[in-house]
């Protein structure tokens, strides 16, 4: 019996240890999938409004109690999932992701949550989450979804199981953080839910979101009208979501130390500005032969010339809403040998000349902008 009592003893250390994961600056990669720490954060608000000891929450499912800001603290799936749990039984609140929703801010994704406050319009705030969402989680996909004329939408794909509680809150934090940004009056034109809807029905989830909602579907989806995404945000600051966007960058080399386009996008960025960005020089940074890079990005269904090309066209786009930095400077930056050749470039990848996209970027967010970002 005392054999017995110190094997689960044993067992329950060792669920308490691998409950929260710290990627190391040396590369370690977590053994599961994981949410940025500062995600239980929310959690626990949520369940001090309650009325509930979140301490007490936290220490039974492992959860130091001193969690860190830190993004490459990580929450493995499993453990969140144990969280959800715990918080809903104690609360007796089905709903609970709701209120979850209600306590996660920009500033819990950290870099990604600047950067995301800072974005143009929706849409480009859409694309950031879509390219950066691991930083936040790992547990799903994000896809654009451009299917039906006149509309935009958010898919997520699932890599694992989730509760339902996880499923609930992001989907109702990012329309509470897009009416934030946006107007307070702005709502999706619908949502789908993996989930199946509660025994009590769908009334909050419809007071939250304000708009139809769906259960039981293949993915969670978020579908916008697509001229509400495109119309430009009070709060843009390109140069800001710019830096955010980096730091974000140095984040995904670590979490996705063995990703091959996560690194080789990190050395393009790296490399660019110096004029010679070649796929030799980033095979040798990445300590692999330019014939193993090569098979490695074709594994994945690219190339280094289409991975070169795209970071230069994101880049470009972001340079040239910085309405003070010179087509000249911006040439340099994306390793150009001169204007002509970065406007043939330009045009090729979005159809408007450098100069014409940045008329058209000032003309579309008006003058007061315009100078706001100057600033």
């Amino acid at each position: 019996m005392a054999e017995f009592r110190g094997g689960a003893i044993v067992s329950e250390l060792k669920t308490k240890i691998s409950a929260v994961e710290t990627v190391s600056s040396s590369g370690g990669e977590p053994q599961q999938p994981t949410t940025i720490g500062s995600y239980a954060l929310a959690i626990g608000r949520a369940l001090e409004a309650r009325g509930v000891d979140s301490n007490r929450i936290f220490h039974s499912v492992g959860i130091p109690l001193n969690l860190s800001n830190d993004p490459l603290v990580r929450i493995p799936a499993d453990t969140m999932t144990r969280l959800f749990k715990a918080s809903v039984e104690v609360t007796n609140n089905p709903y609970f992701g709701l209120t979850v929703a209600k306590y996660i801010h920009l500033t819990h994704l950290h870099a990604l949550g600047y950067a995301l406050a800072a974005s143009c319009t929706l849409m480009d705030f859409c694309q950031r989450l879509e390219r950066y969402f691991r930083v936040a989680s790992q547990v799903a996909i994000i896809h654009i979804v451009t299917d039906i004329e006149g509309e935009i939408a958010l898919r997520f794909e699932n890599k694992v199981d989730i509760s339902y509680e996880t499923e609930d809150a992001f989907l109702g934090f990012l329309v509470r953080a897009m009416r934030l940004l946006h107007k307070a009056d702005f709502s999706p034109l619908r949502v789908e839910f993996r989930r199946p809807m509660p025994r009590d029905g769908a009334g909050p989830f419809e007071a939250l979101i304000r708009a139809p909602v769906s259960f039981s579907c293949p993915t969670g989806l978020l579908v916008f009208n697509k001229t509400d995404l495109l119309q430009n945000l009070a709060g843009s600051c390109p140069e800001l979501a710019q830096v955010n966007d980096k730091i974000v960058m140095g984040y995904l080399a670590r979490l996705d130390k063995n990703d091959v386009i996560s690194g080789v996008t990190q050395k393009i960025i790296e490399f660019l500005p110096n004029g010679d960005c070649t796929r030799d020089k980033v095979a040798n940074a990445l300590c692999m032969s330019p014939a193993t890079l090569q098979l490695r990005l074709s594994q994945r269904s690219t190339n280094f010339q289409q991975l070169l090309d795209d970071t230069r066209k994101e880049l470009a786009c972001s340079y040239l809403r910085q309405v003070t930095r010179p087509v000249t400077e911006i040439t340099f930056l994306l390793g150009f040998s001169d204007t002509s050749n970065f406007t043939r470039a330009f045009k090729r990848w979005t159809g408007s000349s450098p100069t014409d996209f940045r008329q058209q970027f000032s003309a579309a967010v008006g003058p007061k902008a315009v100078a706001e970002t100057a600033l």
